[in-house]
C-alpha cells in the first residue's frame, strides 16, 4: 500500500501544477490584450516594409509576420499551462479584429492556426520545458502555420516558388521574432519583478543570485 501511495503522489503534483490559477488567467488576458494592440499597430508598419520586401524577393514579406506570433510564446513562457499559447493568440487576434483590420474576422482563424502551431511544440515537451531552443522551435512552428495558412487562404493562385519562399521566410520570422523575441521580452519583464508569482520570475531571481554570489 505505501508503495502505491508513493507512486501516485508525483502524478497528483504534476496534474495540479498544470492547472490554471486565477492569476494565470488574469495575467494571460492582460498580456494578450496588450499584444493585440501591438498587432493592430504593426499593421501600419507592415504594409510599407512588406511591399518593399516583396519587390526584392516575392514571398519574403512573411519575414515580418513574426510580430503577429508573439502573443502565444510570450504568454506560454509566463503562464506555462496547457492551452496558454492558443488562448493568447485568440485573445490578441480578437482585440486586433475589434479594433478594425483589413483581414476582418479571418484574423481569428489566423490566430487559431498560429496558436495551435506553437501549442503543438509545447505539448510535445509536456509543457515542462521553456528553454530558449524549445521556445524558438515553438515560434518556428507558429511561423510554419502562418506560412501554410496564408499560402492557402490568400495566395492560392500564385506559383509554388512564391509559396515556398513565403513559408520558409515565415518559419524564419517565427523562430527569430516570435521565438527569440518572446524569450527576450519575458526575461526583460522578469527583471522588473512583475513576474515574481511565476516560474519565469523565480528563474530570474535565481540567475541574479548566482551572478551576485
Amino acid at each position: 500500500m505505501p508503495a502505491v501511495m508513493q507512486s501516485a503522489v508525483p502524478s497528483t503534483k504534476a496534474t495540479r501544477s498544470l492547472r490554471w490559477r486565477v492569476v494565470d488567467i488574469v495575467v494571460a488576458s492582460v498580456l494578450a490584450v496588450a499584444i493585440g494592440v501591438v498587432f493592430k499597430l504593426w499593421e501600419f508598419g507592415y504594409e510599407p516594409i512588406s511591399a518593399a520586401s516583396a519587390l526584392v524577393l516575392p514571398g519574403s514579406q512573411s519575414l515580418f509576420g513574426g510580430v503577429w506570433l508573439l502573443a502565444g510564446p510570450i504568454v506560454a513562457i509566463v503562464v506555462r499551462k496547457p492551452g496558454a499559447a492558443l488562448y493568447a493568440e485568440m485573445v490578441a487576434a480578437s482585440v486586433e479584429a475589434l479594433l478594425g483590420t483589413q483581414w476582418g474576422w479571418l484574423t481569428l482563424e489566423a490566430g487559431l492556426v498560429q496558436g495551435l502551431g506553437a501549442e503543438l511544440v509545447l505539448a510535445l515537451f509536456l509543457y515542462r520545458v521553456y528553454r530558449l531552443p524549445v521556445v524558438v522551435l515553438a515560434g518556428a512552428a507558429a511561423g510554419l502555420a502562418l506560412g501554410i495558412n496564408d499560402s492557402l487562404l490568400w495566395y492560392a493562385g500564385l506559383d509554388a516558388g512564391f509559396k515556398a519562399v513565403y513559408v520558409v521566410c515565415a518559419v524564419i520570422s517565427g523562430a527569430v521574432i516570435a521565438g527569440l523575441g518572446s524569450w527576450l521580452v519575458v526575461r526583460a519583464l522578469a527583471a522588473t519583478g512583475v513576474l515574481s508569482s511565476f516560474a519565469a520570475g523565480r528563474e530570474h531571481t535565481k540567475r541574479a543570485a548566482r551572478a551576485s554570489a
